[in-house]
């Protein structure tokens, strides 16, 4: 599919993944609709993306919450006539072991709370769900071809501490093999699912992490380093060009090794 002109819809776009594709596909002349909750961030990068001369708007938006949801979708309708591409790259992490005991009692001192829980949950499952359940309806009744995504983690193979991500990030990692499979059963041509598997990414939170901890996280990186953002975004790009791809989840990790084996 040609990018040129098409309509992508990105959440989470004020920042990292969802930003970066923003910035790239603007400049590959699609018309970007920007949401986030962080309205000044969201305000930056909507003009930055100007200021390269890319055609933008940007709404803030809780991907949480329906109405905000269908009106994200109604305007990308109403101001540009069509969706074509979604990436729904808003997500949150609330890391915690479900369990702390005292390691001198014994007795737990310390959980995961249920906000913790479902905060990942609404946000990285919930919104993600809204987020192409309202686009694939517009679509659909617009007749608009295009990619639907799901930004997934290498994390889905599980990771301590995150039991509320991991387990978005393995759902989500599943959900374009279900949706390929229910478009084709209802006879719904022209929009296939992808999902991006990210793994470790030169991220501020990374890159500011003490040395000695960044680099026990590259020694299990077969490539030596972390992975770019700019690759992150060349994936994207390249499932969307490439109309073969659908009904998978393509990971781009760098191949983390995890006891011996890569995840």
């Amino acid at each position: 599919m040609n990018i040129k002109n098409k309509v992508v819809v990105i959440t989470g776009g004020a920042s990292g993944i969802g930003a970066a594709v923003a910035i790239e596909l603007a400049k590959l002349g699609a018309k970007i609709v920007l949401a986030d909750m962080n309205e000044e961030g969201l305000n930056e990068k909507v003009a930055e993306i100007k200021n390269n001369g890319g055609e933008v708007i940007g709404i803030q938006t809780n991907v949480t919450n329906e109405e905000e949801v269908v009106k994200l979708m109604d305007t990308a309708i109403e101001k540009f006539g069509a969706i074509n591409i979604v990436i729904p790259s808003a997500g949150i992490f609330r890391d915690a072991f479900m369990v702390n005991p005292d390691r001198e009692t014994g007795k737990v001192f310390r959980s995961m709370s249920t906000s913790q829980f479902m905060d990942v949950i609404n946000v990285n499952l919930l919104g993600t769900f809204l987020t192409l359940r309202e686009a694939s309806i517009r679509m659909i009744d617009n007749k608009c071809e295009g990619v639907l995504f799901t930004i997934s983690s290498i994390n889905k193979e599980g990771q301590l501490g995150q039991l509320n991500y991991s387990s978005t990030k393995a759902s989500v990692a599943l959900w374009p093999k279900i949706l390929s499979g229910e478009f084709h059963a209802k006879k719904i041509n022209g929009i296939r699912v992808v999902g991006i598997a990210p793994g470790y990414v030169e991220t501020p939170i990374l890159l500011g992490m003490k040395p000695e901890v960044l680099d026990s996280i590259i020694k299990d990186v077969t490539i030596g380093r972390l992975v770019k953002t700019k690759e992150i975004v060349g994936a994207i790009v390249f499932a969307i060009n490439n109309g073969a791809i659908t009904g998978t989840t393509l990971e781009i990790t760098g191949g983390v090794v995890s006891r011996g084996l890569v995840k």
